[in-house]
């Protein structure tokens, strides 16, 4: 009796309140009337909504990013199997009725009445696109009306094709994953057209419960809820019995696929990012943009290849640090253990975490963790001697055992023949950053070892100090003042007033050359000579002609010590201040973005960035990496005149042909340019250097500064970096040499002062020196240097000792 009257009750309250919000509706609606409706109407500006999409320059997908995953497609490319799956699930009436169905709407009904709570059901297809579009996702009879009268005008006017689509375009499947075609690219890795029934119903079974019910977060809801998707789909006649015995048999097969990018590029990707949702702010996640940037693929993979060799190789030369971590002997047993040891170990690219299950002394054996077993021998671990400190490391180990022990965590590689190597996780950084010296468009940066590992850009972001890197702007600054690279400067010891006590700074081989030609001075990497040097051209004049030249000033100390690369600054601001040596003085802005295009491929972001003038430098025909078809770009500002731009071409030449830098010329080429640069204590190691079409920085050093050991300067650490990427960079482009600019001459000098000599004179090596700077060469009153001799072979012009500095 009581559980009647409670029945009877609840039938009352459901009355009363439907009674209640239908008088409330029809007044709003008939005060407000058909008006109201279309100021609140979504369908007027439906966007579907799609990711950001970052491309290189050729095409390759770089990266997906967004809040959401969308992918829209037509309704005339939707298979006809899967529209009768969505059907057969959610409204198998949909094209009998007008956006209402009684019969459902009875349905919940009574389900209200049963459980005397409101719950969903009897919703239409375009109930729950009015829903998705506008209403959310609350239970309310509320609620439940509105969707009732949204459906109806959507009903009055969209077809039932554009219902369709709309739903099915923009209905969630959990996962981050909006629409049919995203769901079928996330669930399993392939387009619509490819999907079998099985999967096809798997889909449909989907939005009634995204989150909780797919077919990865709960594979067993989701079987459940696919094979009544089949026997619905079978009692409508949209498909036969065979195929749905063979349907329901069909095992679960979906798992998560990410859009996995073309190209491996994941800094770059990133800055792309931020810039684009500077400017677009959280639009940027769901409106489809296109952002094409800068980036050479295949300049980008080389850079990354090559920080990771360099970073491997660094480790290999200082020695084994010891296994990740150990797995306890009692647990070796354990297969649960063993893989659980495992997936405790990062995913390095490149390196294969591995566990020793046994360790003799001529061979390992290791179990992989994807289930593989590997051996290793005692010749892929002939540089394990145990890493002591950043100058010493032990013995080469002569038994595998010395060096590993059973449950040791490692990382394994591969050798030059295929074989395993022990390998470990770098413990040291690195970066690389390639310009088109032309444009400032960057080609391939390199922020670390891997993106996924550390996300901190080291190219873009780091602040390192700069070395003798540095020292080319402060000769740059003297030939502006009508200095030449013969002029003589002092490489003698001094004692410099700082705060507290005396600076008694000193050349890298602790010796003194005393006067020196500008040449050899940079050259060699003097730095007493580029102190006395500074202190004659100004360190504001400098400041100021480095700032023009792409550094910030505030990087730069306004101090004595600004000649030794006491400032800190980015290996891509570097990059963009070496162009201007490479392009024939011109400031050129390095960018990444070459264009951002919305869903219609409107050009939203055109921007032509300035460029450098490339036929007053060198012959149009000599380039190989053709410039954007930019239309009228605006031309970059000559920042060095054309004779002291080919003046410290040719000196920059001189420190790769006879300098610090000449481990470069292993690359076989006569149009190579560069400088060194490594901080105190080696903390640093820098190489800047640059042909006509490509200039390239590589730093090397530790996030924490410490040292990196004896040896590795940047004429050893670096410069290997800078090789490995540059040989491969410049395959095929033909060697490009500036032309002489006007009003230069070719002069006979004697190399122990600088002071002209006759032509007859076979001491004399040969200078170029601006026409009116002949009359400062007549005397000079220095009168002691260090020789440099054009016509000599190269491998004889520098002192060994002189052979890694500053």
């Amino acid at each position: 009796m009581k559980a009647r009257t409670k029945l009877l009750q609840r039938v009352l309250r459901l009355l009363l309140l439907l009674a209640a919000l239908s008088g409330l509706c029809a007044i709003i609606f008939v005060a407000a009337g058909l008006s109201w409706l279309a100021r609140m109407d979504p369908t007027r500006d439906i966007s579907l909504g799609e990711p950001l999409r970052i491309f290189s320059a050729d095409g390759m997908l770089m990266g997906e990013l967004g809040i959401q995953r969308r992918s829209s497609v037509e309704i005339a490319d939707i298979p006809q199997q899967l529209i009768q799956a969505f059907l057969a699930a959610e409204d198998s009436r949909f094209f009998e009725h007008q956006g209402i169905d009684t019969r459902g709407l009875a349905r919940a009904a009574w389900r209200y009445l049963r459980s005397g709570e409101p719950r969903e059901g009897g919703s239409t297809i375009s109930m729950q696109l009015a829903r998705n579009l506008l209403l959310g996702p609350e239970k309310t009879l509320e609620r439940k009306l509105a969707e009732m009268l949204l459906a109806v005008h959507l009903e009055q006017n969209f077809s039932k094709e554009e219902i369709l689509n709309l739903y099915l375009n923009r209905i969630f499947f959990g996962h981050r994953a909006y629409g049919v075609a995203a769901a079928a690219e996330v669930y399993y890795g392939k387009p619509l057209a490819e999907l079998s029934l099985a999967e096809a119903a798997t889909l449909a079974g989907i939005p009634k419960a995204p989150s909780t019910a797919n077919p990865v977060t709960s594979a067993h809801r989701a079987l459940a809820r696919r094979n009544h998707v089949l026997s619905r789909m079978s009692e409508l006649g949209f498909i036969d019995r065979t195929d749905y015995q063979a349907a329901i048999k069909t095992p679960n097969t979906a798992r998560l696929h990410s859009s996995t990018p073309e190209l491996e590029a994941g800094h770059p990707t990133e800055m792309a990012r931020r810039m684009v949702f500077d400017r677009f702010g959280d639009a940027a996640y769901q409106d489809g943009y296109r952002v094409i940037t800068t980036i050479d693929s295949k300049l980008q993979h080389l850079a990354q290849k090559a920080v990771r060799e360099a970073l491997l190789a660094y480790d290999r030369r200082h020695g084994y640090r010891g296994p990740e971590g150990h797995l306890e002997q009692g647990n070796m047993n354990d297969a649960a253990a063993r893989e659980e040891a495992l997936s405790t170990m990062t995913q390095v690219p490149g390196l294969e975490a591995a566990l020793v299950l046994k360790a003799d002394t001529q061979s390992a054996g290791l179990a992989l963790s994807d289930g593989r077993h590997a051996t290793l021998g005692l010749g892929g671990m002939r540089w394990a001697g145990r890493y002591r400190s950043a100058d010493r490391r032990g013995p080469t180990p002569r038994r595998v055992d010395q060096v590993l022990s059973v449950g040791d965590l490692v990382r394994l590689r591969r050798g030059p023949d295929d074989s395993w190597e022990l390998a470990q996780k770098p413990a040291a950084e690195a970066a690389l950053v390639a310009l088109d010296p032309r444009n400032g468009a960057i080609l391939a940066l390199a922020g670390g070892y891997d993106f996924g590992t550390s996300q901190f850009n080291r190219a873009a972001d780091g602040r390192r100090q700069t070395g003798s890197a540095f020292k080319p702007f402060i000769y740059a600054t003297a030939l502006t003042q009508g200095w030449t690279p013969a002029s003589l400067v002092r490489d003698s010891r001094a004692a410099i007033p700082a705060e507290n006590r005396a600076w008694r700074p000193s050349n890298f081989d602790h010796r003194a050359l005393g006067p020196i030609r500008l040449r050899p001075a940079l050259v060699k990497s003097r730095n007493l000579a580029t102190i006395d040097l500074l202190g004659r051209v100004g360190i504001e004049e400098t400041r100021a002609l480095a700032s023009r030249m792409g550094f910030a000033r505030s990087e730069l100390p306004a101090g004595l010590s600004l000649a030794l690369g006491a400032g800190s600054t980015s290996p891509l601001r570097m990059a963009g201040a070496y162009a201007v040596f490479a392009n024939g003085g011109f400031r050129v802005k390095p960018h990444l973005i070459r264009r951002i295009e919305n869903l219609d491929g409107t050009r939203l972001f055109p921007k032509a960035h300035p460029r450098a003038c490339s036929d007053c430098w060198l012959s149009k025909d000599l380039f190989q990496r053709p410039l954007p078809d930019t239309a009228s770009p605006p031309a970059a500002p000559r920042i060095l005149d054309p004779p002291v731009a080919y003046q410290m071409h040719s000196m920059l030449q001189d420190v790769i042909a006879a300098g610090t830098g000449r481990r470069a010329r292993a690359l076989g080429r006569a149009d190579l340019a560069g400088k060194t640069g490594t901080t105190n204590e080696v903390r640093d190691a820098w190489f800047c250097g640059y042909q006509a079409t490509l200039t390239a920085v590589a730093w090397m050093g530790f996030d924490t500064p410490a040292p990196l050991g004896r040896g590795e300067t940047g004429g050893q650490s670096a410069l290997q970096l800078w090789s490995a990427f540059m040989g491969p960079a410049l395959s095929g482009i033909p060697e490009a040499q500036p032309s002489v600019p006007d009003g230069m001459v070719r002069v006979s000098i004697d190399p122990r002062n600088g002071t002209l000599v006759s032509g007859n004179d076979r001491t004399g090596i040969l200078e170029w020196v601006r026409q009116e700077d002949l009359a400062s060469l007549q005397s000079q009153t220095i009168v002691h240097g260090s020789l440099i001799d054009d016509s000599q072979s190269p491998g004889s012009l520098t002192p060994s000792i002189i052979e890694e500095v500053y």
